[in-house]
């Protein structure tokens, strides 16, 4: 799963130097968290977030007037509160590595850069995910199965041989990277949902072959309420 298939194309930006009263109009209205800042040439210069903005406003308690309010707001430039070292992918980067950026550097977004630093796009937490619930299909429903199996080669061929002899259709399979144990690794699979009677019969039968750690079913009308 590669960036340029999930991230938003059409990127708002701004210059150095508009004003930080413009870039707050901005995240505002656009309901947006953060402004990649670009030089002339498209080029991604810096960055500001709306907490960037909110740290340069002045105090709700300042004495200063409205009139003197708006004209200070007016003369901070972007240039002067931005972020310039920013965090970057390309297009052509995987999304499980833009999501690592963004859970270990505790940010809400990355700017998407071609090979001339030109910013074309951003990828943020929610189009992360937007992936997660893609790929695991549960917006149709169906059941999930939690198992835990050995990490031997072909751990899994035994329960996708048994979900096919009993008329299963799996939506999505999932492993977890990381050991729980030695050797051993924990396989989430989901599959379209079935009549309960043979839903009934399928979990005996994968409780009784393998390790079942959880068994759930995902109504769809209970998702979107």
């Amino acid at each position: 799963m590669l960036v340029k298939h999930w991230m938003t194309r059409e990127v708002v930006t701004l210059t150095p130097e508009r004003s930080m009263m413009k870039a707050a109009k901005l995240l505002k209205e656009k309901n947006i968290g953060r402004l990649p800042i670009v030089n002339d040439d498209g080029e991604l210069v810096g960055l500001v977030s709306d907490r960037d903005v909110k740290e340069a406003s002045p105090s709700k308690a300042t004495t200063l007037d409205m009139h003197e309010l708006y004209y200070l707001l007016s003369e901070i430039k972007l240039k002067d509160i931005m972020t310039r070292k920013v965090l970057t992918v390309s297009e052509d980067d995987t999304i499980e590595k833009a999501a690592v950026i963004l859970q270990e550097k505790k940010i809400g977004g990355l700017p998407v850069v071609d090979s001339e630093n030109k910013c074309i796009g951003i990828i943020t937490n929610t189009d992360v995910f937007k992936v997660l619930i893609e790929i695991t299909g549960v917006r149709h429903g169906g059941v999930q199965m939690g198992l835990r199996l050995s990490n031997d080669p072909g751990f899994l061929s035994p329960v996708l041989d048994y979900l096919k002899d009993n008329k299963a259709r799996v939506m999505s399979v999932l492993t977890s990277f990381e050991p729980i144990q030695e050797n051993m690794r924990d396989v989430f699979i989901r599959i379209r949902d079935m009549d309960k009677a043979d839903l009934n019969r399928l979990r005996e039968g994968i409780a009784e072959r393998f390790e079942l750690m959880y068994w759930v079913r995902d109504s769809v009308n209970s998702l979107t309420k």
